[in-house]
């Protein structure tokens, strides 16, 4: 479900300024894996080993880190094909296939060694003039000083630019050996020219790191004219799921007006129906977006995303056996298995207060952390569960491990501290308890 947010820590980029605000939901991490299996093939990439992370952002953005693709919300809402998205991951696969991030921290840390040699030899300049009392050479070593970070950062950038251009290339590559149009990354950088031009902004191309729009546009337009699949286009099925993603988003960000905005041309549609469902809920109308729901699921029998945010609107209206079947529903059709919709699940289970659940709801729990050992949640639903089973140890020990996952050491520690005290000395269980404990000392 979108609703799940978290702040996490980010290593390098400056894209990502620190701190991102992570978004996870089933539906649209699987149609954004979807988008970039084939690139990352063609990239020469693992699917499996490159996460593509959601970021509550409005603005249109993608960037990478590690083996992460950071993709903004806003990024999804503007592109309205497809296309314009998988151009963006496929220019994103360039910058992981080239190892450009590697090869930056190398040029940053040569730019830092220019940076330091040149304020050396400018306070050398400086003290050499204070010795011979020759103010010319205190004015040129100043200078130097002055000099030697706008080098650094003008080469820094021109490096960045270079890259920028080289991944334009591999997306060009990745799109025609998959047999997709170049059209939609044409369609974004025009959007980012026309952005600049209508806010009469004068950019320094010596300033930036990405080249000109301009730039750019000219370079992808050759290569697209070139390509003999330069008109494919989107399937139906694929554009109608691109739109029921971005209905979520719209409905998540700006609520029922941000959806009527967004599909003005075609209220009537599917997509623009189930956004209107989903901001009915969020409004507090949750009874109403049920009806609205078990209209979508008439036409659209299995659609596990219709079914899973069935379950949660049912979990709002306290019908919690209710909720598990749909869920279970959700769970059946769903073809990416996804551990986000088993946690839920899980929880629906949990919520119901009937014993004979937990078992289940363990079941369901421990295969969503297996697979997303990151979802914190899940861990302390787990936990929960193993509480309602009578297995105190158990449920100490999970929240030891959901807590140490999530960095939260120190607390990670007590609990295992706890399960240590209640579970068989040399048993699994145990042995990761007093690993977590040891770790650190």
């Amino acid at each position: 479900m979108f609703a799940m947010l978290l702040a996490v820590s980010m290593s390098a980029p400056a894209h990502s300024q620190g701190r991102v605000a992570v978004v996870r939901d089933a539906e649209i991490e699987t149609l954004l894996k979807d988008y970039a299996k084939p690139v990352l093939q063609a990239a020469g990439l693992k699917a499996n080993r490159v996460e593509i992370v959601l970021v509550n952002d409005r603005s249109f953005n993608a960037f990478v880190d590690g083996q992460r693709i950071f993709m903004n919300t806003g990024a999804l809402m503007a592109a309205e094909v497809p296309n314009e998205i998988i151009g963006v991951l496929a220019h994103e696969a360039g910058h992981l296939a080239g190892g450009h991030q590697q090869r930056m921290r190398e040029q940053i840390a040569a730019a830092r060694t220019m940076t330091i040699v040149g304020g050396l030899l400018g306070a050398g300049a400086i003290a050499a003039g204070s010795i011979s009392g020759n103010s010319g050479s205190s004015r040129a070593g100043g200078a130097l000083i002055t000099a030697a970070p706008g080098l650094a950062q003008r080469n820094l950038l021109s490096y960045r630019r270079s890259e920028e251009m080289n991944a334009d290339q591999a997306a060009a590559r990745y799109l025609n050996a998959t047999g997709q149009s170049m059209q939609g990354m044409l369609t974004t950088f025009e959007r980012f020219s026309r952005s600049l031009s209508l806010a009469g902004v004068q950019v320094d191309q010596y300033q930036i790191s990405h080249p000109l729009p301009r730039e750019r546009i000219a370079l992808l337009e050759e290569l697209a004219r070139k390509s003999r699949h330069f008109d494919a286009r989107d399937p139906a099925h694929l554009i109608q799921r691109h739109n029921l993603a971005r209905a979520k988003i719209a409905a998540y960000s700006g609520g029922a007006q941000a959806v009527a905005r967004l599909f003005s041309d075609d209220r009537g549609s599917l997509a623009a129906r189930y956004g209107d469902a989903i901001a009915t809920d969020l409004s507090g109308s949750s009874a109403a977006s049920l009806t609205k729901l078990d209209a979508l699921i008439r036409e659209q029998p299995k659609n596990p995303y219709f079914h899973e945010f069935r379950g949660e609107v049912l979990l709002k209206l306290r019908r919690n056996d209710e909720a598990v079947k749909a869920f279970r529903n959700a769970v059946a059709l769903d073809p990416a298995k996804s551990p986000l919709i088993r946690a839920r699940l899980g929880f629906a289970l949990v919520t119901t207060g009937n014993p004979g659940n937990m078992g289940r709801a363990i079941d369901e729990l421990r295969a969503a952390v297996q697979a997303d050992p990151d979802n914190f949640n899940a861990y302390r639903t787990l936990s929960q569960a193993y509480g309602f089973a009578g297995d105190i140890a158990n449920a100490e020990l999970v929240m030891a491990e959901g807590n140490f996952r999530a960095g939260n050491t120190r607390e990670a520690k007590v609990f295992a501290a706890r399960a240590l005290q209640k579970l068989p000395k040399g048993s699994p269980g145990a042995i990761r308890a007093n690993d977590i404990l040891t770790i650190g000392n």
